[in-house]
């Protein structure tokens, strides 16, 4: 090869060598622009303190949300849910299994005997050792002086199903404009009524009694048959209250005014003649032997067997009783069974309570959100109309969209009791909470222990205890 063709090769190939490198090589303006991104600001602004780690975080964030929103409400727990014996059916067990299916969190229920039930729960709530739900009467007084609830309790007021339930029953669960409880219970199928067996009235030719002569007439007449004319069950230490407590609707028929009276601190039980001729005419039925002769020592738990059975003739119990007898007893006549107004002092006013069983949240509770999921999940349409469909008890509810399956003789007894009234153990403070001691007054009555009087007197104390104990201004 010539002197003139290698060179003119060289010079071609760094010409070349050139050119690709100036290809390969960024730019001197173009390092800057890629060293300084525009996202490095915004980071910045998010991050604590240094710019390195707020580069890192928008990396991981930003997905990590919408797995966030995907997730459950929340985690599987186990909820303790302390309750009275008798305030949660098979049915409610029943739902709250699915509750877990749905959403596996269990629910522990602690059923304590009616008898021990608020010593119990007020020592738990005392110590600061709660259960994450407990059981409870609803009532104003009762929300204040048993639980409360200001206090103990969770305010529910901002939850679905208290925009849904019966505004006169969810008042009786709402202190100072906060709704503390749900009461999911059969408030108006629950009325505490006379049950009365038809076939032996018929046999006998009794008819209602609308006075309290005529109900002792009758019991008299039942009596002589061998039957016992009213199951009255005292050995569970609540049930012989009813007799009392729920004809406070005769002594503020008699006396208007004086439940706000005694509110008020302005009269006392002691001063009611209507309250002491409803104990005396009580102490009457007992001491005659209508309530049969083992009548302290028997108890709510043979109510069905014994009606269904005939051995009794009467008996206090809910207004919808006929179904639980009859889902006890299947082969029962359902329509044997007929209601009438408890008579003592010739009342004749129905007695309705708006309160009843009551759940509430802990405040304490370490699962407040799964306790009213649980909660919601029990108001719903399909839950409710679960009960009603299951629960012999719950024929109804204060609950809009479910299907009653109140007997037609039932629905028509209440369209014809157009008179109405609010027991006293709840239109009245300082009563409920003492509905206990006020049962074992009573069999101090009944035994000769105690005089009506008395048995008024200890009521007057025991209120204005607990009216001093809630700082009431009216016992100031």
């Amino acid at each position: 090869m010539s002197v003139k063709k290698l060179v003119s090769t060289l010079l071609a190939l760094a010409l070349i060598t050139g050119l690709l490198a100036a290809c390969a090589a960024p730019t001197p303006t173009a390092a800057p622009a890629t060293a300084v991104p525009a996202t490095a600001a915004p980071a910045a602004t998010t991050a604590p303190t240094k710019a390195a780690p707020a580069t890192a975080v928008p990396a991981t964030a930003v997905p990590a949300q919408p797995t966030a929103t995907k997730a459950p409400v929340t985690a599987p727990v186990t909820l303790s849910y302390l309750v009275s014996q008798g305030w949660a059916s098979d049915a409610e067990q029943a739902l709250a299994k699915q509750f877990a299916q749905k959403t596996g969190s269990t629910i522990d229920y602690q059923v304590i005997p009616s008898d021990q039930y608020f010593n119990v729960l007020k020592t738990k709530l005392n110590s600061g050792e709660g259960p994450d739900l407990f059981g409870g009467q609803s009532g104003k007084t009762d929300l204040v002086v048993n639980y409360d609830v200001a206090k103990n309790a969770v305010d529910l007021s901002g939850e679905s199903w208290a925009k849904t339930e019966d505004p006169q029953v969810l008042d009786q669960s709402t202190i100072n404009g906060k709704v503390y409880g749900q009461t999911v219970w059969n408030t108006l199928g629950t009325t505490w009524v006379v049950n009365y067996n038809k076939d032996i009235f018929s046999k006998l030719n009794l008819s209602v009694p609308k006075t309290f002569a005529d109900f002792k007439t009758a019991c008299q007449k039942i009596k002589a048959t061998g039957v016992t004319p009213i199951y009255e069950p005292m050995a569970d230490g609540w049930h012989q209250v009813l007799w009392f407590a729920e004809l406070g609707v005769q002594i503020e028929n008699t006396t208007p005014g004086t439940a706000d009276q005694l509110n008020t601190n302005k009269t006392t039980f002691a001063k009611s003649p209507t309250a002491l001729l409803l104990l005396q005419q009580y102490k009457d039925l007992y001491d005659s032997g209508c309530f049969g002769d083992n009548t302290l020592s028997d108890a709510v738990a043979d109510q069905t067997k014994t009606i269904s059975s005939g051995k009794a003739a009467m008996t206090v119990a809910n207004l919808t009783f006929a179904q639980s007898v009859k889902h006890d007893y299947p082969d029962f006549n359902i329509d044997s069974l007929g209601v009438f107004i408890i008579p003592l002092a010739d009342n004749q006013v129905l007695n309705v309570n708006p309160a009843g069983p009551t759940k509430f949240i802990w405040s304490g509770s370490k699962h407040i959100a799964e306790a009213k999921q649980f909660l919601n999940f029990l108001a719903q349409t399909d839950s409710l109309q679960y009960l009603v469909d299951n629960d012999p008890n719950s024929p109804t509810l204060p609950f809009p969209g479910i299907k009653s399956k109140l007997l037609p003789s039932q629905q028509t007894f209440l369209d014809a009791s157009t008179k109405r009234g609010v027991v006293y153990q709840t239109a009245v403070k300082y009563v409920n909470p003492q509905w206990m001691d006020i049962g074992k007054d009573i069999v101090a009555l009944f035994t000769g222990a105690e005089t009506p009087q008395v048995f008024l007197a200890n009521i007057d104390k025991r209120r204005a205890e607990g009216a001093k104990a809630a700082k009431d201004p009216n016992w100031q």
